[in-house]
Formats: structure tokens, C-alpha cells, sequence
């Protein structure tokens, strides 16, 4: 299993103050679903950040996201290793399959693919 980027996710009630607050730093929007933005550097695009006001689909906001080239096999390693699983493995409408699970620090995390 390959990581590909990660993300912190910051809660927020201040959409439009935290994009002009992380644009001061250079990021730039690249996704806004309406409860979730992303906003990423230009120059190394893997350099990003998340803001949430709410997770649609989730009981909780995620502290962190990771996305990895394999979910299924993640997941798998997780529920065998005993993982607790916060938000099972499922497909959502934006293109990506995911699940949470929490970290020994009792943060959740966001493990996700595209599809």
C-alpha cells in the first residue's frame, strides 16, 4: 500500500476567512463541495489543506486524511489489526471510497481513494 498525499482537515465555521487566511500563505481553492474546501499550494499541489464546516455523510469531522493507493487492502489491515472504525468503508457521490478509523492519539483519520 502507497500513500499518496495528506491532509490535515481544520473544523470551521469561517469558510470564506480561513480561504483568504491560508491565500495570504499562497494556497489556492481547488475543491468546495459547500461543507468541505480544499485548498492547495500551486507549486506542489500535494501541499494542501482542508476546511469543514460539517462531514455530509460522516458522524464526525476527521483530524487528518490520508489517501492511499489501495482503501480496501487499508481497511482490511485496519478491522484485522483491531482498529476501531469510526465511520465504516463506503463510496460517496464526490468520486472517492473511504472510511475513518481512530488514531492511538484518539484523533480521527480519514483513510480514502479516488475511484
Amino acid at each position: 500500500m502507497t500513500v499518496r498525499r495528506v491532509v490535515p482537515n481544520i473544523r470551521s465555521e469561517a469558510m470564506e476567512e480561513s480561504r483568504e487566511f491560508y491565500g495570504l500563505l499562497g494556497f489556492e481553492e481547488v475543491m468546495n463541495h459547500g461543507w468541505i474546501m480544499t485548498l492547495a499550494s500551486p507549486s506542489v499541489p500535494a501541499a494542501q489543506v482542508s476546511v469543514m464546516a460539517e462531514d455530509r455523510t460522516a458522524p464526525v469531522v476527521p483530524d487528518l486524511s490520508v489517501e492511499v493507493d489501495d482503501v480496501d487492502a487499508a481497511y482490511a489491515l485496519m478491522r484485522d489489526n483491531g482498529t476501531e472504525i469510526v465511520h465504516p468503508l463506503q463510496d460517496e457521490e464526490w468520486g472517492v471510497r473511504r472510511f475513518f478509523v481512530r488514531d492511538p492519539n484518539g484523533r480521527v483519520v480519514n483513510v480514502l481513494g479516488h475511484r
